[in-house]
């Protein structure tokens, strides 16, 4: 924008000798220029207008400054040579008096071309913004695209954030301890720099009575109108965004479960890097996490169903986390396997926090989807490594629904035992040729009867009495069976190695067919 210094520096202006008398407000911004040389045209100003005059029929200077000050003038010119000292002390505003004549109209003149090449250019830079995100909304662009290209225009970091402060999007901002940094700036319900700790451009986003966000730039501006014009416009975009499908909860899930992947490729963040970018997003400072992975896949939902069942149960750790008053970082790790980093305070109190979070969670869980949900973790440590064992715990998670019994709230790779490295060597082709090898009289064809059988024999431990005291079987009928089995296995089921093979074999077969 054109500013009184601005005028003041203008070549037409210099010639004429200026002498500034009064450079209080300088800075001011200029709406327009007038030309008055009474006090009777004083009320005909609007406010921001140079004033140009030669005082020629004006009889109490000083009287007339002060109504032009008090009328809003940005500030005053005077055109006079000759004159004795004017009476301008202490007026706060800009008086330059001219000590050579000049014609006026020489000088309105550019100042116009210039206010007027001025609203040209932000008429042209407010249609183009308008076009940018006009074609944002209609491609579907997501958040962090939106965000992106705001960053761009700008040449600032911008960050989305929820009413939580927790970071739904960035491009390129500092988001160290960000959480604790935001809550001292107070939201406004218009754009501008709110009054705190940090003096950030702001833009609440959402309607008018459901505003569930806001658009922040948090560094100094060379313009702020300019700023507030793409921040408005994206902060729009933004509100669209949500209201064609995706609501404030959909859209930190994404955001975590980005972040989720993104740390767990290769990457060249610092471990400082990835602990400001996951507490931005609501985990707790801690020194130890522990991996957890829920696994909710199952054989009988389709692809929508599970998805669905991903949703609820983020929500159910959401509202768990918000009642035991703990920033957990849950995410998607892939389809049907959620993932959640778990913050703890000292190593000695992980097994209490796991138990106490994981309880709750599985009962939670069980009423929500109406059936139990495997858990599994991994080794606790730094978030760094915490991050890197996420697949060790949903390997975890995969095999606990195989296990025969499952009286854990969560189960780690240990507690599996033989049945562990049974699911960890499923694509070894020794381990399947000896698995089909051992079970082939069951295979070939199929007898699913027999199966059942063997399984039920070797839960026994080998021991006919008590699988017939079981209820099971008549014991000739089940002895008669037994002889039939051992014939087409082709092996003596009294043999203790036979039983030890079998067993083996068929706890492969049942994991990995």
């Amino acid at each position: 924008m054109l500013t009184v210094d601005d005028v003041l520096a203008l070549p037409v202006v210099q010639e004429a000798e200026p002498q500034l008398l009064c450079a209080e407000g300088l800075d001011a911004e200029l709406r327009w220029v007038h030309v008055t040389e009474s006090e009777s045209n004083v009320d005909l100003l609007f406010g921001r207008e140079l004033v140009l005059t030669t005082l020629r029929n004006v009889s109490d200077v000083r009287g007339f400054l002060q109504q032009l000050r008090d009328a809003g003038a940005a500030g005053v010119i005077i055109e006079a040579p000759g004159a004795a000292e004017l009476p301008v002390a202490g007026l706060g505003f800009p008086v330059i008096r001219l000590r050579r004549k000049v014609r006026f109209v020489a000088i309105t003149e550019i100042i116009h071309q210039k206010l007027v090449a001025q609203q040209l250019a932000d008429l042209q830079f407010s249609r183009s913004v308008h076009e940018i995100y006009t074609g944002l909304s209609l491609s579907e662009a997501d958040e962090q695209a939106i965000v992106e290209r705001t960053a761009q225009l700008l040449h600032a970091p911008v960050v989305l954030e929820d009413v939580r402060h927790l970071v739904l999007a960035h491009a390129n901002a500092d988001l160290d301890d960000w959480i604790c940094r935001s809550r001292f700036v107070g939201y406004l319900e218009h754009t501008g720099r709110s009054a705190g700790a940090e003096n950030w451009l702001q833009t609440p986003v959402g309607a008018a009575r459901r505003r569930w966000g806001r658009l922040i730039v948090p560094a100094v501006l060379e313009d702020d109108a300019g700023a507030a014009l793409v921040l408005e416009r994206a902060g729009q975009a933004l509100t669209i965004a949500r209201l064609s499908g995706r609501d404030q909860r959909e859209l930190l899930y994404q955001a975590r479960t980005s972040m989720l992947h993104e740390l767990q490729a290769a990457h060249g963040y610092s471990d400082k890097e990835v602990a400001v970018r996951a507490q931005s997003l609501g985990l707790d400072a801690a020194p130890y996490y522990v991996p957890l992975v829920l696994s909710l896949a199952a054989a009988e939902r389709t692809p929508t169903e599970t998805q669905l069942a991903e949703r609820a149960a983020l929500e159910v750790i959401e509202q768990l986390a918000d009642t035991l008053r703990l920033g957990v970082l849950a995410g998607s790790l892939k389809p049907g396997y959620l993932a959640v980093i778990l913050p703890v305070r000292a190593r000695e109190l992980v097994d209490s926090a796991l138990q106490g979070f994981t309880r709750r969670l599985a009962e939670q869980l069980a009423e929500q989807l109406a059936g139990p949900a495997a858990i599994g973790v991994a080794t606790e440590g730094p978030l760094a490594a915490c991050l890197s064992r996420l697949d060790e715990a949903a390997h975890v998670a995969q095999i606990v629904p195989h296990l025969p019994t499952r009286a854990r709230p969560y189960y780690r790779f240990a507690d599996l035992r033989l049945r562990g490295v049974l699911s960890a060597m499923g694509a070894d082709a020794r381990l399947r040729a000896f698995a089909h090898t051992e079970l082939a009289g069951l295979l070939s064809p199929p007898d699913a009867d027999g199966l059942q059988l063997l399984e039920l024999y070797l839960a026994h431990g080998g021991n006919k009495s008590a699988l017939a005291k079981a209820g099971y079987y008549s014991r000739p009928t089940l002895y008669a069976r037994l002889a039939k089995l051992e014939d087409k296995l082709g092996v003596s089921l009294d043999s203790a190695e036979s039983r030890a093979s079998l067993q083996v074999a068929l706890l492969w077969y049942r994991m990995h067919g």
